[in-house]
Parts: C-alpha cells; structure tokens; sequence
C-alpha cells in the first residue's frame, strides 16, 4: 500500500482511520455529507472522489480551487487546480517528484508551491514505519515555484540548501510566508513577492511551520513544536541531522507581521496545526486531536478559537480526519480535506460547506 505524506501544514495522512461515523450521510461526490452536530456548516459536499487529496485553497476570486492529490498513476502528491464546483480537475505541476503547498498569487495567474523536481525526477521515499512513532521527513529537495494556472515551466524563488515549503501570500499582496531550514533550524520566513527584503521571523529551538496571515495582513498564526527540557532538545537537533522531525504535540501561536509580539494561544495536549484566521479576523479554525485520548488518539477535527484562546469550540464531528480549512474570499464558505465518507484507507477528499458564523 503506498504511504502518503501530507507535509505542508501537517503530515498526518500515515495514520490509521478508525470506522466511519454515525452520521446524517449519504455518500456521493456533491451530495451531502454532515454530523447533525455540525451547525456551522450548512450544504457540505465533496468535490472529489479519486486518490487522496490533501492542501485546498481557494483562489482570490474565488473561481478556482489549487489542490495536491496521488493520483493518475503518480507515485508522489502532484499540483492540481478545479473551478470551486470541483469540475475541471487538472494536473499544472511537472509529474516529476513531490509537491506541496499550492497557493495562488495576487492576480490568479501563477500559483507559488513547493516541489522536489529540481533535485531529481523521482518520487522521494519516505522513512520506514516505527510502529509507537510518527516523524515527519523534512525532503532537503523541496524549493519553491512560480508556475502559471494553466501549467508550464516552474520558475524558482528563493532557492536554497535544505527544506523550503509551506508558503502563503498575504491579502494585501505584498509578502510570501514561508518555512525554511536555511537558518539552521525550521523556522519562519518572510519576503517580498518580489524576493526582496527576507526576514527570519520565529528563531526558537523546534519546529516552526503552515503560517498564514490575518484578513488585514497585520498578524501571522502558525504551529510550532518546541521540545521542552535538555533531552528533547538534543533528541530534535539530532532527528533534524537526519532530515526528520516528530510533530506529536504542537500548538498554535500567534505574531505580528513582522515578527514581534509572539504569544501562544493553544495550550491543548496532542497536535494543534493548520490555522486559518475567520472572515472577521477575531477567530482562528484550526484542526486538532486534544479530544481524542487526550491528545494520543488518531482522530482530528476541527475546532475554532478567539484569537486570546478563550472560547474553544468544536466545528466538525466525523470522528474521522477533517483538516487544512480555508475560507473562501467572501467568507461565505469553509473549504477543508476530510477523511468523512471513506473510499479506502488513508483517501481523502476536498469539501466545502457553507459557513454559517
């Protein structure tokens, strides 16, 4: 069975989904599928229904939806974009090694991702399975990419030595977020869309990753995994030596835009990842598994939080994976991956729902 890896904002797809739900559901691609519990989402359907999607994000009109998928015979994640019904579903990327992190630029007509093709044609492996533990490979061949909507030769940006991925533009169309490993450690960084004026923006010891900023581009959530004490710290450096990481227990934090002001805002046990701010700006949805065991069970959904961390509140309830949420421009929908009305073990599928604040 091939092993798929999830790695923009949080590569959880290797673990096992437990049986489906109870559920208000009648399985089908754009049929309805919802937990009556899910009063925040009115009208859920699921705009795919082959391989395993995962990273769905709204265009800045909203026509388009840029989406990775396995699928087509292709061993790795490759590119794909579909109009916001799910129809007119193409792959844009190379069809040679592993992408992630489809995001669109201002103007609609590139789409910024990051891919292994520049270092080889060839699907890089992930480590073998430890039975009791999860690491995440962090793939020294991943750069970053400029590539038309419609497909063609990927231009690089910034390239350097070692992990760079995870980006996302900022609303008022001036800066690009991203993580990289060319500090030293896996950290946050900022540009201009023009590759101008880089800043480091997070240089704690541990795990920085999947920013993304506010409706009004002044501050930046994103997840972090610092190991706590001596020992966690040397395991970290010396997993970062080999090109891996272990994300079991993260959290969501918050910044500025310019990397002042940090504060944490989840204090859950188990993996909080994949922030996204709410239309209004006051909120965060994200998705996480603190309810599940907590912490140590294998089922994620997602929750919304005031921006302080007061106000916690459960958004999905499919007991299942439901993951990367992102609302449309308007504000109107909530697009997310969810692992609800199963095809196989570890297949995934895009839906979107309306999304009733």
């Amino acid at each position: 069975m091939k092993r798929t890896v999830l790695t923009c904002l949080y590569p959880l797809a290797l673990w096992a989904l437990p049986a489906p739900p109870t559920a208000e559901a009648r399985p089908g691609l754009g049929v309805e599928w919802r937990d009556s519990r899910e009063i925040h989402l009115r009208n859920v359907k699921k705009l795919t229904d082959t391989g395993s999607n995962a990273e769905a994000y709204w265009s800045n009109d909203g026509q388009k939806i840029v989406f990775q998928s396995t699928r087509d015979g292709y061993p790795c994640d490759q590119l794909y974009t579909m109009n916001a019904d799910g129809m007119d579903q193409k792959r844009v990327s190379t069809g040679k090694g592993r992408v992630t992190c489809g995001w669109f630029l201002p103007g609609d007509r590139k789409i910024l991702y990051a891919s292994t093709h520049g270092a080889g044609p060839d699907c890089p492996p992930a480590p073998p399975f430890t039975p009791g533990k999860y690491q995440w490979p962090v793939f020294q061949g991943f750069d970053l990419y400029a590539i038309p909507v419609e497909g063609g030769e990927p231009e690089p940006f910034l390239p350097s030595l070692g992990y760079d991925a995870e980006a996302t533009v900022a609303p008022n169309g001036r800066w690009v977020v991203f993580t990289s490993e060319r500090g030293g450690d896996v950290d946050i960084w900022r540009a201009d869309l023009d590759g101008n004026h880089l800043l480091r923006l997070t240089d704690g010891v541990g795990y920085d990753g999947g920013a993304v900023f506010s409706p009004d581009s002044k501050l930046i959530a994103w997840r972090t995994n610092y190991p706590k004490g001596e020992a966690a710290t040397a395991k970290y450096r010396e997993l970062l030596k080999q090109h891996l990481v272990e994300p079991m227990e993260m959290d969501i934090w918050l910044m500025n835009s310019d990397g002042t002001g940090k504060r944490q805002v989840t204090r859950l046990p188990g993996a909080a990842f994949a922030p996204i701010f709410t239309p209004d700006g006051k909120g965060l949805v994200f998705a996480t598994n603190h309810h599940d065991h907590e912490g140590k069970g294998r089922e994620f959904d997602l929750f919304r939080v005031n921006l302080d961390g007061t106000g916690l509140e459960r958004i999905t309830w499919t007991g299942l994976f439901n993951s990367f949420p992102h609302f449309s421009p308007d504000g109107k929908q909530l697009l997310w991956v969810s692992g609800r009305s199963p095809r196989g073990p570890r297949q995934f599928d895009v839906c979107v729902a309306e999304w009733l604040p």
